[in-house]
């Protein structure tokens, strides 16, 4: 078989040449071993993720720092508890904090079910009990919701008065009958629930008969004394829930969403007017990160806030309180929420520097630090792991065309190309594959827009043509970048923009009307 390149010429045989579309690659089920070109990086991952280390991940962006961090999460186990705040009734300013085991969760659930009761229709319930709750006319039989005072079938007021009288002995019901109806019975008939007794085996049990919509709940004695035992308890609310993501993103967050925070109320909490405190209380990204992976992309941007993440890491519990002084929240605290988080940190090289030392300490005393590979070597098995990243940005979009070999070859000729030029390795294919997973997506609108049934590799020969950075495109049209700004800009814009005027002539005297 003859090899030829696009422009017709003979090329080395490619171990591609046996895909004929991206139809034909497999896609790992295992995340991490969708991570192009990172097996360092996954290695140690994979230890992470068994033996809970933390993780600083460091390179440039568009390298799969963020896809590994996800994929890590995947590995971890479900979280095994959900944590919930507890009215304090002694002193409602500290909720207290309730850590809840995965087995607990599942039998109150189950209990819970059991108190909801059985749903049965309204024919079905004793004729006296469906008159009082409103589903039954007294006079005519005739069943019809609650929320219809007056029987369609014989226009009679189902509702029953005292005594067992109903409004059907009223002849201005028309004109007064409401008005007196609603003055003799003002603790409101039909009954939203009515209690009686039946015998079940033998034996005399309570049961209680509620309004559901159109149908109607029976709680037996036991879902009863189960409510009872409910309503004993303190009021609570599920603050994080069991049944939750274990992959928690807090890149770029605020005070507020990293650390929870207590929702302002003006009425504070006054028992009618205002909302309990414990009800206003918001888990921070820490919190929701218990039992899984708190990532933060660009650590240094945060800042001060890497204190409060050392603190958190170190005690694995971290306080709930009212972030704005202003506000009634601040008298608001939660202590001792437990944060158990695995951290994986994501940082440029420039950017080390700005890392909280104490902080680096940590995750290197407790985890890895792993910098990342931006280019792997040329070979036929990364090729193939090429092809398959293709493949994977296919899939994951939806919208785009499978890609022919040609296209796969064409793509592989640019990971060559830019290997070289952003990172000076022959021989070698990139690994900045976010850059490389747009080319792909525009070649693939392309083909789209075409009605073309392949991505092939006039696509990406195109697409290449037209996703060139803005800066590629000004240095074509003006020469230089600086050139473009000079050019373009008026004078009022080139005082304001005295930085890259500043970097293309660093004496102000060179430029007139320099900026000394």
């Amino acid at each position: 078989m003859t090899n030829l390149n696009a422009e017709g010429t003979r090329r080395m045989p490619s171990a591609v040449d046996e895909v004929e579309t991206t139809e034909d690659i497999p896609i790992p089920t295992d995340p991490l071993e969708r991570v192009i070109g990172q097996e360092k990086a996954v290695e140690i991952a994979r230890i992470a993720a068994y033996q809970r280390r933390h993780l600083l991940l460091v390179g440039p962006p568009g390298i799969g720092k963020s896809m590994t961090a996800q994929a890590l999460a995947l590995h971890l186990e479900r979280p095994h508890a959900e944590l919930r705040v507890v009215h304090n009734p002694e002193n409602p300013e500290r909720p207290s904090i309730e850590v809840v085991s995965r087995d607990e969760v599942y039998h109150e659930r189950e209990a819970a079910r059991s108190v909801e009761g059985e749903l049965i229709a309204p024919t079905e319930a004793p004729a006296s009990v469906a008159e009082r709750l409103g589903y039954r006319c007294p006079r005519c039989s005739f069943y019809s919701t609650p929320a219809e005072r007056y029987c369609p079938s014989c226009g009679n007021v189902k509702q029953v008065l005292p005594g067992g009288v109903t409004g059907s002995g009223n002849p201005f019901r028309d004109l007064v009958g409401g008005i007196l109806e609603l003055t003799v019975s003002p603790g409101g008939n039909p009954q939203e629930s009515v209690r009686t007794t039946r015998l079940r085996n033998g034996v005399e049990e309570v049961v209680a008969y509620e309004r559901s919509g159109e149908q109607i709940k029976v709680l037996d004695q036991r879902a009863l004394e189960r409510r009872r035992t409910l309503q004993h308890q303190s009021p609570r609310k599920v603050l994080v829930k069991l049944d939750r993501n274990t992959f928690v993103m807090a890149t770029g967050a605020s005070e507020t969403e990293l650390l929870g925070d207590v929702r302002h109320d003006p009425y504070g909490g006054h028992p009618q007017l205002g909302t309990l405190p414990y009800e206003r209380v918001i888990a921070g990204a820490i919190h929701e990160a218990h039992e899984g992976v708190l990532f933060i992309d660009e650590l240094p941007h945060l800042g001060f806030l890497q204190r409060h993440i050392l603190t958190a890491m170190q005690e694995k519990r971290f306080p709930i309180s009212g972030r704005n002084p202003q506000s009634g929240g601040a008298a608001v605290r939660v202590d001792n929420v437990p944060c158990d988080f695995l951290l994986v940190a994501a940082a440029n090289i420039q950017d080390i520097h700005r890392i909280l030392s104490p902080l680096r300490s940590r995750i290197a005393g407790s985890g890895y630090e792993v910098l990342l590979e931006t280019a792997m070597p040329d070979t036929p098995a990364n090729e193939l792991r090429l092809a398959q990243f293709c493949a994977q940005e296919i899939a994951v979009d939806g919208r785009i065309r499978p890609a022919t070999r040609a296209a796969i070859l064409e793509l592989i000729k640019e990971a060559r190309r830019r290997a070289e030029v952003l990172d000076g390795r022959r021989n070698a294919l990139t690994l900045r594959l976010r850059e490389l997973g747009g080319l792909i997506r525009t070649a693939g609108d392309l083909a789209a827009v075409s009605g073309s049934a392949y991505l092939d590799a006039r696509h990406v020969r195109e697409a290449l043509e037209r996703a060139r950075s803005i800066e590629e495109q000004v240095k074509e049209v003006y020469g230089s970048f600086q050139g473009g700004l000079r050019q373009e800009s008026t004078e009022a814009q080139r005082q304001s923009m005295g930085y890259y005027h500043w970097n293309d002539h660093p004496d102000p005297g060179q430029y007139p009307g320099g900026y000394g």
